[in-house]
């Protein structure tokens, strides 16, 4: 049994690498909750004063962390699936929007205790979490290019920028300081374009089912 999150910044194509690895694998994709999603577009277009009013911010991540919650639970019970994102990433688009004063401290305090009783209970799971996070990566430029190619109106508007990169800028400090839950295999973005480029998907493809196989050789080594 085999549970891999694909990982990354808003647009960065964790849902196109996560078909095609599915695909290649045999497998199940559990997709990131966007298109019934009813708080989504009101967290991105809601003026500062209704954000304040409406606390959008803090329930659209109890919104994601709910979804994700049923997801990973059904994942882990069930043979070789692919999460389009995790619960684990959560905690980090929270922070940012604490930091940001999206969310208050108050709040924020709130997800964490509702989220440290989730991962009490995953705790109780046959498999505890995910055996491997592919962690896409890549340019702030990249990254702001396929936000604007694939079309949802509601995150082009200019003002989202500061958030983006606020988001961007600590990603991967975040992968690689602070997330444990799982191996990382870490994808340029700026080199492989799965959607466009037939051959990069194959790459990929490649690169994920070569380090399942480094994982499954050095468990055998260690026992």
């Amino acid at each position: 049994m085999t549970i891999i999150v694909i990982g990354g910044m808003i647009g960065a194509g964790k849902t196109s690498v996560a078909k095609i690895i599915a695909e290649a694998l045999g497998s199940e994709v559990f997709y990131e909750n966007v298109d019934g999603n009813h708080i989504l577009p009101l967290f991105y277009t809601a003026s500062p004063e209704e954000q304040a009013a409406k606390r959008y911010p803090f329930l659209l991540q109890l919104e994601f962390l709910n979804s994700r919650f049923s997801n990973i639970k059904e994942a882990l019970i069930n043979q070789d699936n692919v999460l389009d994102r995790s619960i684990y990433e959560d905690w980090y688009f929270c922070k940012v929007n604490n930091d940001l004063g999206n969310i208050s401290d108050t709040e924020f305090h709130i997800y964490e205790k509702l989220l440290n009783n989730m991962m009490e209970e995953l705790d109780e799971l046959p498999k505890k979490a995910p055996d491997l996070m592919v962690y896409l990566t890549g340019s702030f430029e990249t990254i702001i290019n396929r936000i604007g190619k694939r079309g949802r109106e509601f995150e082009q508007d200019p003002k989202l920028m500061h958030y983006y990169h606020t988001l961007w800028s600590g990603y991967d400090d975040w992968v690689e300081n602070s997330y444990t839950a799982s191996q990382v295999l870490t994808i340029d973005i700026d080199q492989f374009d799965v959607v466009n480029h037939s051959e990069d998907a194959e790459k990929v493809i490649q690169l994920v089912k070569n380090k399942l196989d480094e994982m499954r050789f050095a468990k055998v080594v260690n026992g």
